[in-house]
């Protein structure tokens, strides 16, 4: 049965046109810093447009702070990194309050100094180096966009986007973060080793005295503006009853799911995924300057939504079976995408 049909208005339509153009400029601006890595910047602003926030993983070395940086560069975000190590405290993230002495009165007052987490873009370099007690500042800040110290709420900057990193081959030392903290994240990417040419141009590029420059696409009212326009974009039925049940396959305990994963996964994704796989396809139509989300759109963003959500048991380890393995299989065959509407 075909999906109803949906409009959206006349408005929408321009904005759609004027985010299409904002994007190919966008890339022009990005690529002037950072050769290649198309799909990483894509799903960086697949999150970005939805509202989400990203969790890369890579080795060091692959330009994983100068994309975010030079990202909120051109969309004229106010940009903080921090550094995540094992003595970094709660505090050091979210600010503190200082007693300092009023001039005026001479009386001992407290000011809340705000702490980096006050910006557009927060990086989170190495989030798992830190305690689990930094860790949860962070994601709480993350979840409900604001911070509380000593009993008074801050909100935070509007559009706010964390983009953390993990490095997969260095664990020693390091506090992974656990699955329901995982779940935060929208979308989990990987950062891919460069090609033999985007190489050798990046060390050319980056061996010499030219600094580029990075001229501003949107500003912060155009970006909230776009996260709107994503969220009425239009995703017919067919889309929302695909989504939910290809979320629902990755749960060994639903009806639905198939025997490998039956076999290799001990808890599957949570709604969050059903709901991150429809905003994601939204996000990545009203980025190509499509009115309408499609089953190719959520198939586009499925792995990055489902590898960090699923948890595989000890016959997949055995089997030499990650995570990324058994999403991969369930999107390819392609069971979710044959359901009635």
């Amino acid at each position: 049965m075909s999906a109803e049909p949906i409009r959206i208005q006349d408005r929408d339509v321009e904005l759609l046109e004027r985010l299409a153009d904002a994007r190919n400029s966008l890339f022009d601006q990005i690529s002037r810093r950072i050769v290649g890595q198309k799909e990483t910047l894509e799903g960086i602003l697949t999150a970005l447009v939805s509202g989400g926030h990203a969790l890369l993983v890579g080795v060091p070395g692959l330009a994983k702070t100068l994309m975010v940086s030079t990202i909120a560069r051109a969309l004229n975000l106010k940009f903080h990194r921090i550094q995540f190590t094992p003595d970094l405290m709660p505090s050091d993230i979210t600010g503190t309050e200082i007693m300092e002495e009023d001039h005026a009165t001479g009386k001992r007052v407290f000011r809340f100094v705000h702490g980096p987490v006050f910006a557009n873009v927060v990086l989170g370099d190495e989030i798992n180096r830190a305690p689990p007690k930094t860790q949860a500042a962070l994601l709480q800040a993350m979840q409900e966009r604001e911070v509380t110290v000593a009993g008074a709420t801050y909100p935070l900057p509007n559009p706010f986007f964390v983009l953390a990193t993990q490095n997969p081959i260095e664990q020693e030392g390091t506090y992974p973060l656990p699955e329901a903290e995982l779940d935060r994240f929208m979308l989990e990417l990987r950062v891919p080793y460069p090609s033999r040419v985007e190489e050798e141009k990046i060390v050319e590029e980056t061996t010499g005295d030219l600094e580029p420059e990075i001229t501003a696409v949107l500003d912060a009212g155009d970006l909230l503006e776009i996260q709107r326009l994503v969220r009425r974009i239009p995703a017919p039925k067919l889309v929302v009853r695909a989504a939910v049940a290809l979320a629902r396959m990755t749960r060994p305990a639903d009806p639905s799911a198939p025997g490998f994963v039956r076999e290799l996964v001990n808890w599957g994704a949570g709604p969050r995924a059903s709901q991150y796989l429809v905003l994601g396809a939204k996000a990545r139509a009203a980025l190509d300057g499509r009115p309408m989300a499609d089953l190719d759109d959520v198939k586009a963003v499925a792995l990055a939504v489902l590898r960090h959500r699923v948890v595989p048991n000890f016959a997949a380890e055995a089997a030499g079976r990650s995570a990324e393995d058994i999403c991969r299989q369930l999107v390819e065959e392609g069971r979710w995408m044959a359901v009635e509407v």
